[in-house]
Parts: structure tokens; sequence; C-alpha cells
């Protein structure tokens, strides 16, 4: 309803309780012996207008002051022709009573749904902020971090000595570091738009395996996997980037040799998938804050970001993500997502046009070895040395 459609509103309502409130009062006046009736009408419909349009203080005190003298003027008059008892107007200061204790409650009421809507306007705005700089960032980033690993690994693979080699891939390794944050940023952004999911039929069994897969080497831990699933509808993209976060954070907060099982089964619709570790656990005081953007606990070191992104995943996709104590120490993560959809999967975008090359560097190497290439790398990379190098997530479907 439009501003000056509910001033209209208000205006007819306020004279017709004026009207009607009148012609009660009158008829306090006129029938005596039958006045009780006409006395509630005046202020039930008191306390309802006052409900709808909820007046100033100056507004609401002076209207109460005339009902209660124009009422109570009534009273006295049948009292004072002997018609009634004086115990019949004690009612006026108890209505007024009422009336002022529910003032009270409407106030009350009517200020604490303001600071609700103050909170809750407050947290969209910071949470759109936070959703523009992580989009802004990831991409600003990417490019500047490609024209760095061109010129690294020019410099790699025409080193004439080990340390600058080495230096080299030092480099290269930390810019690796920095695109995977980059790509978790980009993902995070992407995965709160429930609208951009590209629904397909996935196989939630071969999807466990493939990630077990990918980690088993890169990380020394003692993986197991138990999948009875079968295939269900999702954004099959964002729930290999939901269960690489998850994965990622057991792998991180585990030890050489530790325990990393995945289980996942059918229940009442659901398909509900549980990463378990064996892991340092988190602490009770940083389990409320666990699935919120940018939170690291001192416990749990990080970016903040992996278990952000996998909640962002599921509620994108309709389900929900729980943490519980696993049995014997660590973690116990729980997804649960519908096993089909309603919403019409969203067309590929076309694919993003690449970054420019950076400029040719002076030469540094005779000119019959080969030309030095700008290499950009996408995907999770392993690294040799028994840790996790971190992983590239690209949510673009093909």
């Amino acid at each position: 309803m439009s501003a000056t459609a509910s001033s209209r509103a208000d205006r007819w309502l306020w004279w017709g309780w004026l009207l009607f409130a009148g012609v009660n009062t009158l008829a306090m006046f006129v029938f005596a012996g039958a006045e009780t009736v006409p006395f509630h009408f005046v202020w039930i419909s008191l306390s309802v207008v006052y409900g709808l349009q909820l007046w100033s203080a100056g507004r609401t005190y002076t209207v109460l002051a005339l009902v209660g003298v124009l009422t109570g003027c009534a009273l006295v008059l049948h009292v004072h022709n002997n018609v009634i008892g004086w115990e019949e107007t004690t009612e006026v200061p108890l209505m007024t009573l009422v009336f002022l204790a529910m003032v009270w409650h409407v106030r009350r009421r009517t200020k604490a749904e303001y600071r609700a809507r103050t909170l809750a306007d407050s947290e969209r705005e910071m949470r759109e902020a936070q959703r523009r700089f992580v989009r802004f960032a990831s991409h600003e980033l990417r490019t500047p971090m490609t024209v760095a690993r061109g010129y690294a690994e020019l410099i790699r693979d025409n080193a004439t000595d080990d340390q600058t080699r080495e230096d080299a891939i030092v480099v290269l390794e930390e810019l690796e570091t920095l695109n995977g944050i980059a790509e978790r940023l980009l993902t995070l952004a992407r995965s709160e738009q429930p609208s951009m999911l590209r629904v397909q039929e996935v196989d939630v069994d071969s999807l466990l395996q493939r990630a077990v897969k990918r980690w088993r080497p890169a990380a020394d831990r003692n993986w197991s996997i138990h999948t009875h699933t079968g295939v269900i509808t999702a954004d099959q993209e964002r729930l290999e980037a939901a269960l690489d976060c998850l994965l990622d954070n057991a792998v991180r907060y585990t030890q050489d040799g530790g325990h990393i099982d995945l289980h996942s089964e059918r229940r009442q619709g659901e398909a509900v998938i549980r990463v378990r570790d064996d892991g340092i656990g988190i602490p009770p005081d940083e389990r409320q804050h666990v699935f919120e953007s940018f939170r690291a606990g001192p416990v749990r070191p990080g970016t903040g970001m992996g278990l952000a992104i996998v909640r962002a995943v599921m509620e994108a996709h309709g389900g929900s993500v729980a943490l519980q104590d696993a049995r014997g120490g660590g973690c116990e993560f729980v997804l649960r997502l519908p096993t089909s959809r309603r919403t019409p999967a969203v067309p590929p975008a076309a694919p993003p046009t690449p970054p420019a090359a950076p400029p040719t560097p002076p030469a540094a190497a005779p000119a019959d070895e080969r030309p030095a290439e700008v290499r950009v790398f996408g995907g999770y990379q392993p690294s040799t040395n028994g840790h996790s190098a971190g992983h590239d997530v690209d949510l673009t479907l093909t």
C-alpha cells in the first residue's frame, strides 16, 4: 500500500472512530440504566483503533483523558439520578489502567521491532558489502598473480644457479597459495547465489571416490570411504568445492597417519554425507562461529572461508551442514542434501576471457633456447612432500 493510500485510510479510520465513539457516548447519557453496552463499545473501540494507528504520546493521552472524562460524566449523572450505584464509576479508572498497560506493551513491542529491523538492515548491508568486496578482490587479484607467475617461471626456467632456481620455486609456491585464496573468495561469492546453481544428475558415490583418489597422494592419512547414496540432482562443481573444503580442513588439522572417513547414505529423501577425522577438534566456544565467513579461532587458524563455503553451498541447495563430535576425538561434519530439486538448471555460462599475457621481459637466455611460457594453473595441485598445497576450485560449468 502506498503512503498516500495509507494516510487516507488512517484519516477515515480516525473520523469513523470519532463518530462511533460520539454516538455511543451520547447513548450513555440518553439511555439511563443501559449505559453499560455503549460504555464498553467506546473503550474497546479506543483500544482497537490505537492498535491499528499507534498514535503519538500527546494524542494518546489527550484522547484517553477525553474518553475518561466523558464516560465518567455519564456515569456520575446516572448515579446522581439514583439509576446506578457509585461502584459503577470504578470502571472508568479500571479501564484507563487497562488501556495504559496496553499502550506500554504496544510501545515496547514497537521499539523492539524497530531495533530488530535496524539490526537486520545493518546486517544485510554488511553482508552485501562483504560480497562485493569478495567478488572484486578475487577478480582483481587474479591478473597480477598471473603476471607474477609468468615472470617467476621465466626466472626458474632460465636460472643459471641453484639458489636463484630455489628462490623462484618458493615464489611460485607462495603465488599458488595466493591463487588458492583468490579462488576461494570467488567460490564463496558464487556459492551465496542460489539462483546460479547449475543442477544436473550427480553420482555421489563416484564424487566421493574421486575426492579420496585426488587427496590420497597429497596427504599421508588413513583414508576410508563407505558410500551407498547413488544419484541425486545438484550442482556437481559446487558440491566438489564444498567437499574439497571439508577434506582440506580434515587434512590440515590431523597429523600424518591420522584417520579421515567419508560416509554417505540415502535417508528419508536426503543424501547424508559425513566427513569424520580424528584431529584436534574444535573448542566449544568456537563452534557457534565456525561456519561464519572470515572467522578463524586461535586453535584452528586459517582464512575462515572453507567452512563458510560449505555452508553457502548447502544452503543454496536447500540443505544444511552440522558439526558433531567424532567418537575418539576430532570432528564430524554432516551434510544433508535433498535428492532432487525442482529448480531448472541454469544454462552454462560462456567461458571467461583469458587474461592478457604479461609483457615480455628482456631476454635472459640464449636465442636457441625455447621461449618462456606463461602458464595458468587451475584445479587442485598436490605437493610431493606429504602435505596439502591447497586447492583451486573453478565453479564454471562447460
